[in-house]
């Protein structure tokens, strides 16, 4: 059967779209889906990716497309990836429009989507005073009162991180108790301990209202999502998985390919780190291992 490409990499956000950019400037023959549903659309601002500190993520993606578009050999579509089928040592993608696409490669770069507690006033307010990222959105919080919403022990982590960046609350919502060891290392980064439910957020910023009607206004709060895998493809595909804090994820080797050969993963969809930076880096390991692998593979 003839291949219409030879990679389709499904996924054009951060990773997606680094990892087009190697195949094109190899002159592969390169099909990019993306149906616009990134992690990050909620945040206004995207910090701590070199050379675009502050930029708005909206513009970084519409730059990096433009770029990626004046390579001949790049498609784009505006769709999502609906179904996947192995046929030998091809692979047939079929988007929601109804095309079909067949391809010698493919790069997993879906990214994941947050599962918010279901906190009145907290979904309206995430990505912008809400966030799970310190190092991207903490720096503005101007070392103004800041806080860590439990959801499991997990967020002991981000109790312990948050107070460089202002005076925290740990908001344990009857998520879990620390241990003795537990409370002696919150003491020493003085965090302050919150054992009353939270009943919404409210106010401009993220304003805590207890369930005892206390208020607690913060320039901030940070929670610890869970994820999923934006799209059944990997399922579809066969591609093993792996459990992660946070959720499964789709597991890959040191040179990015899963269990299934020719296929690869880059992103959030492999990796459990939500950073811009890390998703364009991997993204250029995923680019780079599959062009290697559209060499050599017919000498495996």
């Amino acid at each position: 059967m003839q291949h219409d490409f030879d990679t389709i990499i499904i996924g054009g956000s951060f990773a997606g779209m680094s990892a087009a950019l190697q195949l094109a400037r190899a002159r592969q023959k390169v099909l990019v889906l993306d149906g616009n549903v990134r992690r990050n659309r909620f945040a206004r601002h995207s910090h701590g990716f070199l050379g675009h500190d502050g930029s708005s993520p909206d513009d970084i993606i519409a730059i990096s497309r433009a770029q990626l578009l004046k390579y001949p050999t790049l498609s784009w579509e505006n769709t999502l990836a609906q179904s996947a089928e192995r046929m030998g040592r091809l692979f047939k993608i079929t988007t929601e429009a109804g095309q079909s696409h067949v391809s010698r490669t493919l790069i997993l770069a879906t990214g994941v989507t947050d599962t918010l507690p279901d906190l009145p006033g907290l979904a309206e307010r995430w990505g912008d005073s809400i966030f799970h990222c310190p190092y991207c959105h903490g720096y503005e919080m101007d070392q103004q009162p800041v806080g860590v919403l439990a959801s499991s022990e997990l967020a002991m982590h981000q109790a312990l991180m948050l107070p460089d960046w202002g005076p925290t609350t740990f908001f344990l919502n009857n998520a879990f108790e620390p241990t003795d060891i537990q409370l002696s290392q919150l003491a020493r980064r003085k965090v302050t301990l919150e054992r009353t439910p939270v009943a919404e957020i409210t106010g401009d910023r993220a304003n805590v209202r207890l369930v005892d009607g206390r208020d607690i206004p913060l320039a901030g709060l940070l929670i610890q999502t869970r994820t999923a895998i934006t799209t059944s493809i990997p399922t579809q595909l066969g591609c093993a998985f792996a459990d992660g804090p946070l959720g499964p994820y789709v597991q890959t080797d040191a040179m990015m390919e899963t269990t299934i050969p020719g296929v690869f993963a880059c992103g959030d969809a492999m990796i459990a780190a939500g950073s811009v930076g890390l998703a364009v880096g991997n993204g250029v390991r995923a680019g780079t291992a599959t062009h290697h692998c559209l060499i050599f593979w017919d000498d495996a």
